[in-house]
């Protein structure tokens, strides 16, 4: 598949090209402490063998059936595939759907801070996708299967000290709050404070990712909405409106008071907003064939992490962010990429060879 190039290089792009490329040698000396809700992606496939006599529906021949983590296990897996050390603190129930899941996780991912709760249903998405023989699996239906019972008292009390035991050594914190209530904004200041009272040469970051409460989380170093989130959570709609996305993102980072917001817009790319700084438009990497965009946003944010973890700059954490996400949404399911996909992503982008250059897709990778 042809990946689209980069406009022409500016001065200064090769450079840029070896500093992100050493800053994802990087990746696999930083650890990432991944805290949230942990979610079962159940991706159920089968083939369209007729409409039902009974009702105007599809009859599938089953096919197959594979599970993988979301949520906040999901990023865990991707920064585990990108090379980084990746420490997973979750809940998961002792049902099967449980058991299944902590079987599929990258090997480089520490699950030994995951509390097992009996009293604790695992959440499941299962999405069904159906097709021909020759033909594209297309998701038809989802179903969701909600964590049935809180944890008790006993069980939060559990779940904080792993964290508190598991902050030790880490280079960058992930905090993924998918509203089933384990990450809290008083838990987030915990670990901030916990952090805090820690020497470190440099501070360690904390990334938020909150899909129904961005705004009661304040103070920390990083978020990456979408744009519909953002537009849930100021109340302004954006679409290709340039002046709406500008208020819309600088509000954000107002009301949070974070170091910077990365709001992603799809086919649209990214934008990076900073305090006193001019925002940053960072057109899609890729091509137009998106496959699914199925945890494309757990990509995104542990890109980011992992990228601050190795030192780099939010505009060279989002360059990053860019090809990962690029990357993951050509392939299906819950997916993710490696360090290598990375780097020749990076080295194809900025490859000004005539040889080189696809026809496909926009122009891409340049700062505005």
């Amino acid at each position: 598949m042809l990946i689209a190039r980069s406009l022409h290089p500016q001065p200064g792009e090769a450079e840029r090209k070896e500093r992100l490329l050493a800053l994802i040698d990087g990746f696999s000396s930083r650890r990432v402490l991944i805290v949230g809700d942990i979610i079962a992606d159940e991706f159920i496939y089968g083939e369209v063998a007729r409409v039902s006599r009974e009702a105007p529906v599809l009859i599938l021949k089953y096919g197959a059936t594979e599970m993988v983590a979301g949520g906040a296990g999901n990023a865990a897996n991707n920064v585990a595939a990108l090379g980084g050390r990746a420490r997973l603190v979750g809940v998961v129930g002792g049902d099967p759907e449980g058991r299944r899941l902590l079987a599929s996780f990258h090997r480089g991912v520490d699950r030994s801070h995951i509390a097992r709760a009996p009293e604790y249903r695992t959440p499941v998405k299962t999405r069904i996708l159906a097709g021909g023989i020759h033909s594209a699996k297309q998701q038809i239906v989802r179903i969701d299967r909600e964590a049935g019972l809180p944890l008790t008292g006993a069980g939060s009390r559990a779940y904080t000290r792993k964290i508190k035991s598991a902050l030790d050594g880490c280079d960058a914190v992930l905090l993924s709050d998918y509203g089933l209530g384990l990450v809290t904004p008083a838990l987030a200041d915990l670990v901030r404070r916990t952090l805090e009272r820690r020497s470190r040469r440099r501070p360690v970051p904390v990334l938020v990712d909150s899909r129904y409460r961005l705004l009661d989380y304040r103070g920390f170093t990083t978020c990456t909405p979408n744009e519909s989130e953002v537009e849930q959570v100021v109340g302004i709609r954006v679409n290709d409106n340039a002046d709406a996305l500008e208020l819309a993102g600088r509000r954000l980072l107002q009301r949070t008071r974070m170091g910077a917001v990365l709001v992603t817009r799809g086919s649209r790319g990214m934008a990076l907003f900073e305090p006193r700084q001019r925002t940053v438009h960072v057109p899609i990497f890729g091509s137009d064939e998106v496959a699914d965009v199925t945890g494309a946003g757990d990509t995104v944010i542990a890109t980011v992490a992992l990228a601050l973890a190795a030192g780099a700059s939010f505009y060279e954490a989002a360059r990053l962010a860019n090809y990962a996400g690029g990357l993951v949404v050509m392939k299906r399911g819950t997916a993710t990429t490696s360090a290598q996909e990375m780097a020749d992503a990076v080295t194809s982008d900025h490859d000004t060879s005539p040889e080189s250059w696809s026809q496909e897709g926009p122009a891409q990778g340049r700062r505005k």
